[in-house]
């Protein structure tokens, strides 16, 4: 197991940037998670927001999810700090890079392949841009392997001549705020992760009765 405290590189990164605020391009899963993460972030970095999440499954849960992150930025009264660029779904482009992958279990490759596919495009909007760093939401969840998450993060900045913000969101509390965050503003927090694969691996384990 990886040693690595990613919020100390973190903090790092951070301190020998200011008093400078470096361009940051911020990929989001999701409203809820973005919470925590935006309230930190742009305390330290010009942020924009990077909605790109082509897994999830169907396009309805794709448009409550985006409605909802917008609806958060609103309500944290950052529409006018925090741009958006959103990209539409692209639910094809997905399932041909998870193909072969749709038997494997939640967090296994067909989860690497997805996380690959988010952070590449990230990357490479970043590089297209200008922005000084990329980084993502996803290490805020306890559900998600913050080791591989930023392993590829490094992967993919480095393919594109980007600098990648390590970070373990979920430490020191961040989980627990983006949660007390989401329920104070009454923003929509979904109960599976996105694709049809956990969709489906949900509705069996309810059927099987392990689900309430």
């Amino acid at each position: 197991m990886s040693k690595t405290n990613y919020m100390h590189e973190f903090d790092e990164i951070t301190a020998k940037s200011a008093p400078k605020r470096p361009r940051l391009l911020l990929h989001s899963c999701c409203g809820p998670c973005s919470s925590s993460v935006l309230e930190l972030l742009t305390k330290y970095y010009d942020v924009t927001l990077l909605w790109y999440n082509p897994n999830l499954y169907p396009q309805e849960e794709f448009d409550r999810r985006f409605a909802a992150q917008l609806e958060l930025i609103e309500k944290m009264g950052l529409t006018e700090e925090v741009p958006v660029l959103a990209e539409s779904r692209k639910h094809e482009d997905y399932l041909r890079r998870v193909e072969g992958l749709e038997n494997e279990p939640e967090g296994g490759a067909r989860c690497t392949a997805c996380f690959r596919m988010r952070l590449l495009e990230c990357a490479r909007l970043a590089a297209q841009y200008g922005f000084d760093y990329f980084c993502t939401t996803l290490t805020v969840s306890r559900h998600k392997d913050a080791v591989r998450i930023n392993a590829l993060g490094e992967e993919v900045g480095k393919a594109f001549g980007v600098k990648w913000l390590p970070s373990d969101f979920k430490k020191r509390g961040g989980e627990q705020r983006s949660q007390q965050l989401a329920a104070q503003h009454g923003i929509y927090r979904q109960n599976y992760c996105g694709c049809e694969f956990s969709l489906r691996g949900r509705e069996g384990q309810a059927e099987d009765g392990l689900e309430g």
